[in-house]
C-alpha cells in the first residue's frame, strides 16, 4: 500500500487524472462549491492511504466500494455513499468492479460540516444530480441550483455501518485476513489456534479487545461484507448465503437484519 499523501493531479486532456484514479475537470469551475469527478477500481484493487483539502462524497454508481478510514471498513452499494471529511486520511478498493463518482466539495463553500465520515443515502434524486453535475456544459446558476438540492439531500443513514476491523495482535490478524479471503471458512477458535500457535482463548481476547467485537460477531460481519458485492452484483440470496458460509438463506437474512437492522431486499432498494 502506498504511503500516505495529499492526492495530486496531472492534466489529461480537459481534465486531471489524479495519482488515485480519480478525474475531474481541470481546474474546477470558479464559482462552485461542488466538483464532480470519477474513478474506476478493478476487481481486488486498492488506491493506497491519501488525503484531499476538499470533502469527499464517495459513491459507486456501479458495483460496491469499500473505504478505509480511522481504523474502520465502510462498504457501500450505489444505494449508499460516504462523506470523507477535508483532511482525512482514507483508501478505497472493491472486491469487484467498480464505477465510481466523486463530489468534492469545498469547505468554505459547503454547508455540510461533518467531522468524521459519514454514511448517507442516495436516493434516485441525488444520483440524477449528481450525474448532471458531472456536465462541464452548466452554466454558472444551473449548477448553483443543483449544488444547493444535492448537498441538502445529504442525509445520514438510521442503518448500521458493518465495519469488521482487523485486531492488532499477529496471530488474530492472520486469523482475520484468512477469513476475509475466504468468509465461509467456518473453523473454531481452537482450530485457527492450532494454526498460529495460540490458545482459543488468546485468540477470543483479542478479537474482543482489539476489534470490540466477540470473535463470532466479528465473522458475522466479515461475511456480511463478502455478500454486499454479490447482492449489488444481481446474485439471489440463497446464492450469496451460500457463497458466505450460511446453512440457510433465513439464517442469512436473519444476520443481515440483526447487524444492519434492515433486511438485504430493503438495504439495497432504491
Amino acid at each position: 500500500m502506498l504511503g500516505t499523501a495529499e492526492d495530486v493531479h496531472h492534466e489529461v486532456g480537459g481534465h486531471t487524472l489524479s495519482r488515485y484514479g480519480q478525474l475531474a475537470p481541470r481546474g474546477g469551475y470558479p464559482q462552485a462549491a461542488v466538483v464532480v469527478g470519477s474513478f474506476a477500481v478493478g476487481d481486488g484493487q486498492w488506491y493506497g492511504r491519501h488525503w484531499h483539502t476538499t470533502h469527499q462524497l464517495a459513491w459507486a454508481e456501479r458495483g460496491v466500494i469499500a473505504v478505509r478510514a480511522l481504523g474502520n471498513t465502510w462498504v457501500l452499494p450505489p444505494t449508499m455513499a460516504l462523506w470523507i471529511p477535508a483532511g482525512t486520511e482514507h483508501a478505497t478498493g472493491a472486491s469487484g468492479p467498480v464505477l465510481g463518482r466523486s463530489l468534492w466539495c469545498r469547505p468554505d463553500r459547503c454547508p455540510v460540516d461533518w467531522s468524521v465520515p459519514t454514511v448517507v443515502g442516495v436516493p434516485p434524486l441525488l444520483r440524477e444530480l449528481i450525474v448532471y453535475l458531472a456536465d462541464d456544459g452548466l452554466s454558472a446558476d444551473a449548477r448553483q441550483r443543483a449544488e444547493a438540492v444535492a448537498l441538502d439531500q445529504l442525509v445520514p443513514l438510521s442503518v448500521a455501518t458493518v465495519l469488521a476491523p482487523l485486531p492488532r495482535d499477529p496471530r488474530a490478524r492472520h486469523v482475520a485476513r484468512a477469513l476475509r479471503a475466504h468468509p465461509a471458512d467456518d473453523r473454531t477458535l481452537a482450530q485457527w489456534g492450532a494454526e498460529v500457535g495460540a490458545s482459543a482463548r488468546t485468540l477470543a481476547r483479542a478479537f474482543a479487545a482489539e476489534t470490540g467485537l466477540p470473535f463470532g460477531q466479528w465473522r458475522t460481519r466479515v461475511r456480511l461484507q463478502a455478500a454486499m458485492p454479490l447482492l449489488a452484483g444481481g446474485a439471489t440470496v440463497a446464492a450469496t448465503a451460500a457463497r458466505v458460509g450460511y446453512a440457510s438463506p433465513s439464517a442469512f437474512v436473519a444476520a443481515f437484519r440483526r447487524v444492519v437492522g434492515v433486511p438485504p431486499g430493503v438495504y439495497f432498494s432504491p
